[in-house]
């Protein structure tokens, strides 16, 4: 039962990883822009979580309703005023902005918060619990995250195949200069696809922000989390990146349950592995 248990909690975190990653891996489809500011965008929302939760006296879950649409607003005017510049067959110039972006968000967030790290407070929807059997319970807060990360998926999966605007996405993404001879503007479809993977990082952000603390450097480790869970799934698969978040979180529990030195190395040695053998991902599309 206690490896069970051990293997249910890595699934219940990978569910947060598949929500770090499906934003990258939507942007990525869309744009083949690699984010390297996502993690620090992540942080960013979790903060902008804080000052609501703070000015309003919300619960941190329900600060949802306002830093999603803050941070959709926020990813659709970084598109249309700075990263649709950038975007072109050369992909090194898009890179290069988002590295700098992600400088910026750090030690704008370190000049504005300072380097105390921060946690919301869920009460005590943090420590419920639900019994499954002897020796087996699962938290009420990482159930609601992992139901969250597959209503994301399959939302976004939905959007994109029996929608208008998801046609528009996959036009752009096959081709964006005959899209654009076809009628369709294409940075302003750019624009809605970054408002809508920042939305998803809110969603992110603020399930973070309630599971553990952070600061502004803590952006980075964020990164490298949806990316690996992006590369193991597959890329440009959404229910890939759910399964790929799922893998790492699973390996990781169990490098920890071995050792608590061996979680975050045994999630890299797993995408290396998947790197090495299958280099487009496990459900690559």
């Amino acid at each position: 039962m206690n490896w069970i248990n051990t293997v249910a909690q890595g699934i219940l975190v990978g569910g947060l990883y598949a929500m770090f990653a499906a934003g990258l891996s939507l942007i990525f489809g869309v744009m083949k822009l690699v984010n390297i500011a996502h993690g620090d965008l992540i942080v960013l929302a979790a903060y902008v979580a804080v000052v609501v939760t703070d000015t309003l006296g919300l619960n941190p879950i329900l600060s949802l309703v306002f830093v999603v649409p803050i941070m959709a607003a926020i990813g659709y005017l970084l598109q249309r005023g700075l990263l649709n510049r950038t975007i072109g067959d050369d992909i090194l110039p898009p890179l290069l902005v988002t590295f700098g972006l992600s400088v910026i968000l750090q030690n704008g967030l370190l000049e504005v918060f300072s380097a105390d790290s921060r946690r919301l407070q869920a009460g005590g929807l943090e420590v419920a619990s639900v019994q499954i059997a002897d020796g087996l319970s699962l938290g009420v807060l990482p159930l609601i995250q992992f139901a969250v990360a597959v209503a994301v998926i399959g939302g976004l999966h939905i959007l994109f195949y029996r929608s208008a605007l998801g046609r528009a996405f996959r036009a752009v993404s096959d081709d964006p200069k005959i899209a654009q001879l076809m009628g369709l503007n294409t940075k302003h479809v750019f624009g809605l696809a970054m408002a809508l993977s920042l939305a998803i990082v809110a969603i992110a952000g603020v399930f973070l922000a309630v599971r553990t603390n952070f600061d502004p450097a803590t952006g980075p480790a964020r990164l490298i989390f949806g990316f690996e869970a992006v590369i193991i799934g597959g890329l440009s698969s959404l229910w890939g990146t759910l399964a790929g978040g799922i893998i790492l979180g699973v390996v990781q529990a169990l490098g920890a349950h071995f050792d608590p030195g061996w979680q975050i190395l045994a999630g890299h040695i797993a995408f290396l592995l998947v790197l090495a053998f299958r280099p487009r991902g496990l459900f690559a599309k």
